[in-house]
């Protein structure tokens, strides 16, 4: 997948992702599911996580983003975001809500060996992470105390933007009224 224009020119782009056991690796039965919301603004530096989840097997114990996968949409990947876990996540819990915004200009909301492995900033990490969401190499992952490995986890996907759809829309309904006045053997 393309990094996207809007991207290019900073404007907050969001990705989601449905969290489950079948989409780890190894993947597992867990009942598990969840569903989180990220959203990152390369102009104002942040990065919004949302994320809410129930059913797990185990108590939670840690939750992060992981990037670069070699592969969209598959493999793993080190932990992209502070570690162990994102702060105030909920820890201990089967079930709960997180929704807190990063500043990413801050070595806090970062593993450090990602920064290393992506240039040595803050700037060339949110750069990184930001291409790697863009292209499908970036998860979000919830490890539990019965899947210390991660007990769901799922591929960030772009949500795509309401002026997108706008066009899109606009475009069938155009070729829909050609085609009527082709049909109907009107000449122009």
């Amino acid at each position: 997948m393309a990094v996207t224009v809007a991207s290019l020119a900073g404007s907050p782009i969001v990705y989601t992702a449905f969290l489950d056991g079948l989409s780890e690796a190894p993947p597992n039965a867990s009942p598990a599911t969840g569903f989180t919301t990220v959203t990152i603004d390369t102009l104002a530096h942040t990065l919004r996580v949302e994320a809410t989840f129930s059913g797990l097997i185990g108590p939670s114990t840690v939750a992060h983003i992981h990037c670069c996968t070699a592969t969209p949409f598959t493999l793993t990947a080190g932990v992209a975001t502070m570690v162990p876990t994102f702060s105030g996540f909920p820890v201990g819990v089967t079930s709960g809500s997180y929704d807190v915004t990063f500043d990413l200009t801050l070595a806090s909301s970062w593993n450090a060996a990602f920064v290393t492995a992506n240039g040595g900033t803050e700037a060339s990490a949110e750069a990184a992470l930001a291409a790697g969401m863009a292209e499908g190499r970036a998860y979000f992952n919830l490890h539990t105390s019965v899947f210390p490995g991660g007990e769901i986890r799922g591929f960030l996907e772009p949500v795509p933007e309401p002026a997108t759809g706008a066009i899109a829309g606009v475009a069938v309904l155009g070729l829909v009224l050609l085609r009527r006045r082709w049909g109907a053997g009107v000449k122009g």
